[in-house]
Order: C-alpha cells, then structure tokens, then sequence
C-alpha cells in the first residue's frame, strides 16, 4: 500500500511540473523573442510627430490641414474676350540678393534699369510684392533613382513632404511624377489633404526611364496661361534618358514660358560616395556633372535657383530660401521700345544704377561697408507674332 502511494506521488508531481513548464513556455511566447538581435521597424509604426522615421519609414504627413478651399470657375460674357492681344508690356520678377543669399529690400524704383537687346527701356512701375504662390511640384519618381527602398528613393519622400509643409495655406499647389512620362497627382489645389493623398502614390515606381526634358517643358507650357507669381519647383537627379525633346529645344520652351523655374538635385551624397570609393567611371562622372549643369541652366535662365543638398540637415534652409524668394521679389512692368511682332527671342538684363551717373549703385551696411549684390532675372523673352 506504501508503494503504491509513493508511486502516486511521484506521478503527481511530475504532472505537476510538466504543466508549469508549458505555462512558463506560453508566457515566454507571449512576451515574443528574447535575444539581443535588432528587429526591423515596421514603417508604418505610430511615432510622436515630428521625430525623424527609422530606416525604410515614411515622413510625416502634413500635419493642421487647413480647411478645404475650392477654386470655382469664372464665367466669362460671350462677348468678352479672355485676353486682349494689344497689350505690349513685360513683366519681370526680380530678386536682390547679398554675398549670404539674403533677400535685400527698400531699393528705390529709380535705381532699377531694364535693358532689352542692349538698349535700355521705359519702366511704368517697380514695386517689392508679397504675395501667394502658384507652385507646380515636379518629383522625378522612377526606377532609375528612386528603387523602392533604396536611399534616393528615402531621400525623394523626404524632400518632398517636407517642402509641402513649409507652404502657406493660401498658395496654390499642383503635384506631378514623372518617369517614362509626367502624370498629374494633384491639380492645383489649396486642400492640403488632397496634396497628402497624391503624395502617398509615391511608393513603388513603375519606369526606369527619366523624361526630365518632356516632363518639365510640359508642365511650364500649361502654366504660361496662369495669371500671377507662378513657379515650379522641380526634385530631380537631372538625368534625361529618353525624352522626344532635346536639351535645347528644352531649353527654348522653357524661355518662352515665362515660368520661373527652381531645383533640388538629388542624390549628391550618393553620387560623391560611389565616386570616392572608385566605383563610378568617367562617361558615367561626366553625365552626373552633365545633369547638374542642365538644372542650372534652366533655373539661372528663368530666375530662379538651384540646389543641390549633401545631408538631410541642409533640407530646412533650403526650403526658407525657396519660400522666401518665391514671396519677396521686385516686380517690374516695362513697356518693349521694339515693337515688332515677329516671334523672335529678346534678350533681358536688369542693372542697379544712380540714376545722376548711370553707373552701378553702390548699396553700403553698417560701417559704410560696401555690400557686394547679385540680380536674379529671368534672362529673356519671345515677342508675340502677328495674328492673322
């Protein structure tokens, strides 16, 4: 009879400890992995707003979205033409800068002269303007540089969410991708969650190819019509691959617009960090210079800049210049002394003078020191032709 009880006993205590090891098991499951191996994060993981994204993570969206804003059409009498074709002014933004960049103010309109073709013109007003902007946001977003994942693509997202939230409420905003060809995501808009919607297709390009040609001679062609400060801000690489369009018939478009045109170029760290370690040879270094110099043309030639970051800590100046510069500038309306209508290309250049002396204003700072100066302007123009 003892032997019988010890053996109970022991059964008992051995069901006893098997079921405490399968509960301590299950805890340790629920409590997930132990180890001290890292973890990848999820990209879609809640985080405080306004902490930068761990790696594969995606920007914050722009956060108090204004309310919503339509822009309804006008109605216009039948009788009432759109525009009137005997008009002969031009209108040219300017931008008064120092040897740091910084926008400078209070110049008198007197001081301001406004040669075409080399010789100087009439000018009926000149005035400093704050005003909204009409931005056109053009993403290069194709396999070339942006392979989902990869740093360039991190890089696009980045700049892109970013410059969106640096803009007013009142600005007008259209956002368009391009690879093989552009493609509208948002027209011109002031709700900033339909901005937001058309930002999160940017995911997983499609092409390889990188139209920068096409993409930006269509876009500032279809804002040549719009009325006001208008400009496109374009994030590129600057490669073109394919374009129908040559870099010179480009170049002539873009003139013609009268759209100011400002640039990012990415993927600089990338390209200089391949170049370093001896990866990159030399038909492939002189296209990236290439590239860079094709974003500069076409910003030096319309007025506007271009950049071209190494770090994402440069990201937040450069966004303050491109909003200031796109809301302080000099306006200046002159009448054309060459009144000929026939479709050729007119060369602008605008000068700071004393008047007394027609030499080159002297603009001194503190201590009567001299401040060295740059003028932005857009370089040219195309006459109108005769409507037949």
């Amino acid at each position: 009879m003892s032997i019988n009880c010890a053996l109970a006993r022991r059964a008992a205590a051995a069901l006893l400890g098997a079921a405490l090891m399968l509960l301590g098991t299950a805890a340790l499951q629920a409590q997930g992995p132990i180890g001290t191996q890292p973890r990848r994060p999820i990209p879609d993981a809640p985080r405080r707003p306004g902490t930068p994204p761990g790696p594969g993570g995606i920007p914050d969206s722009p956060t108090n979205l204004p309310p919503m804003v339509n822009r309804a059409p006008q109605r216009t009498p039948d009788d009432q033409p759109l525009f009137t074709a005997d008009t002969n002014v031009v209108t040219v933004e300017i931008a008064v800068l120092d040897n740091k960049g910084q926008f400078i103010p209070g110049i008198p309109a007197g001081n301001f002269q406004i040669l075409e073709d080399g010789v100087p013109q009439k000018i009926v007003s000149v005035g400093q303007t704050q005003a909204p902007a009409t931005v056109a946001l053009l993403i290069e977003f194709s396999n070339r540089w942006q392979q989902y994942w990869s740093e360039t693509w991190y890089q696009t997202l980045t700049a892109t969410y970013g410059f969106v939230q640096t803009l007013r409420p009142e600005d007008w905003v259209a956002v368009i991708a391009y690879d093989l060809r552009p493609e509208i995501l948002a027209d011109f808009t002031q709700d900033r969650r339909e901005i937001n919607n058309a930002l999160q297709r940017l995911r997983i390009a499609a092409y390889s190819e990188s139209n920068l040609f096409d993409a930006l001679a269509d876009t500032v062609k279809r804002m040549s019509t719009i009325e006001g400060r208008k400009c496109v801000v374009v994030l590129s690489s600057g490669e073109d691959t394919f374009s129908r369009l040559n870099f010179g018939q480009a170049r002539r478009i873009i003139q013609e617009a009268g759209v100011t045109v400002h640039a990012i170029g990415l993927g600089q760290m990338l390209k200089e960090l391949l170049d370093s370690y001896g990866m990159v040879g030399g038909a492939t270094r002189i296209g990236w210079l290439q590239a860079d110099n094709q974003l500069r043309t076409f910003t030096r030639e319309t007025g506007g800049f271009a950049f071209f970051p190494r770090f994402y800590g440069q990201f937040p100046t450069i966004f303050q210049s491109l909003n200031y510069l796109m809301r302080n500038q000099y306006t200046a309306v002159y009448q054309p002394a060459n009144t000929k209508r026939d479709g050729k290309f007119r060369e602008i250049k605008v000068r700071l003078v004393d008047p007394s002396t027609n030499k080159e204003l002297r603009i001194t700072g503190k201590n009567n020191k001299r401040i060295k100066y740059e003028i932005i302007a857009r370089k040219g123009y195309t006459a109108p032709r005769e409507v037949e």
